[in-house]
């Protein structure tokens, strides 16, 4: 089935994909890390627009995609405590922990509640002294600010019953860990450009010279990621390793922008687990020293009586690890549209608005199983 309507793209996408039809010489694996890129590929068809040589694979672009079981156990526990509001993305109610989720929680008792911003919970916090108040703060380096500052707005305030559950995790490290994987067939990165509107792109440099990959800053439009795509493939084609900035509409700065000086205020840099693909060293956030006092994880087993959280793994039909790394595209899935909807996920990667199933699914792409599979091809 084809996917693609070329009649909605504008005419310099269907320009570079012929002009790319026409360059690329020989087989190459690209990857994008980005929720919101995997969604655009998809909703337009762009991948089909692509030489049969390039296969384009899906990263671990989806921060709550990327929550792990343990961490998820642990904020159902807090929020089924009595007293306690438990406060989150919408996005992570109906993530699957190992038993149940917080929507779950919610249903049978649990106070759990929805904002946009981790700031409206800091006020939730200050308008009910009598309840102990704790944010699940879930995100890459573009939210991490924000919980920052709410951590920060916290302490001015002098709230002794706000906390955070803090889940962030770092892009980059996640790419050294597939990149050093064995096995490894990723050649090339697309990199999320809003990320590094944050963060700048120089940390990249190393990555690119350590594993002689390109690695392309690119934004989320038909022609952002086309041009980015094209751009990646002519320095793959070139034996090219290098770092290039095509989004510099957003992305201004080399290094970490003035945005990303509350996060080296408040959070350390931390080994942390990741669903799918283990622990990876240096890959998380955790309140320093100072905030100790906002931390949930140390607050909580203290005040209440949790049960021993360990670490558990998905159901063991979910190939949410092999999407998550790019060794599988969600239609080769075995229970992609039949064990596992929208409506009754296996994983993560189906709740998300960023997860990669979530994207086959919204875009209508049926499943296939007996199809491409990354770990077969090349």
């Amino acid at each position: 089935m084809k996917y693609v309507d070329e009649f909605r793209l504008p005419a310099a996408v269907r320009a570079q994909a012929r002009r790319l039809a026409t360059t690329v010489r020989q087989p190459w694996t690209i990857m994008e890390v980005c929720g919101g890129q995997t969604h655009a590929f998809l909703k337009y068809g762009l991948e089909e627009l692509l030489p049969a040589a390039v296969r384009l694979v899906h990263g671990p672009g989806c921060p709550v995609c990327v929550t792990s079981v343990s961490m998820l156990d642990h904020a159902i526990a807090i929020a089924s405590q009595p007293g306690v509001t438990l406060i989150t993305f919408a996005d992570m109610l109906r993530v699957p922990g190992s038993t149940t989720d917080l929507i779950r929680t919610r249903a049978a008792g649990g106070d759990v509640r929805v904002v946009y911003s981790p700031l409206d919970a800091v006020t939730f916090a200050a308008a009910h002294p009598d309840r102990e108040v704790v944010f699940f703060a879930v995100g890459f380096e573009t939210t991490a600010p924000a919980t920052a500052l709410a951590v920060l707005r916290a302490e001015r305030l002098g709230l002794g019953n706000f906390s955070m559950l803090v889940a962030h995790v770092l892009v980059s490290p996640a790419m050294e860990a597939i990149l050093a994987a064995p096995g490894n067939r990723v050649q090339g990165f697309l990199a999320a450009g809003h990320v590094c509107t944050v963060t700048g792109y120089a940390h990249y440099w190393a990555l690119a010279e350590r594993f002689r990959v390109p690695i392309v800053v690119t934004g989320f439009e038909p022609t952002d990621l086309m041009d980015g795509i094209t751009t990646l493939l002519e320095l793959l084609e070139t034996g090219t390793a290098v770092v290039v900035n095509r989004y510099s509409r957003a992305v201004t700065h080399h290094e970490a922008g003035p945005a990303f000086t509350p996060v080296t205020a408040v959070y350390d840099v931390v080994d942390t687990e990741w669903r799918g693909l283990g622990v990876i060293a240096r890959s998380g956030l955790r309140l320093n020293a100072r905030y100790q006092p906002y931390d949930a994880k140390k607050r909580f087993p203290r005040r209440h009586e949790l049960p021993k959280l360990q670490v558990v793994s998905s159901p063991a039909e979910c190939q949410a690890g092999l999407v998550l790394q790019g060794r599988l595209t969600p239609d080769c899935c075995p229970s992609y549209g039949s064990r596992c909807t929208p409506t009754q996920p296996l994983g993560a990667p189906m709740v998300s608005t960023e997860g990669a199933c979530s994207a086959y699914w919204n875009a209508g792409r049926l499943p296939r199983p007996h199809a491409f599979h990354p770990e077969k091809e090349h």
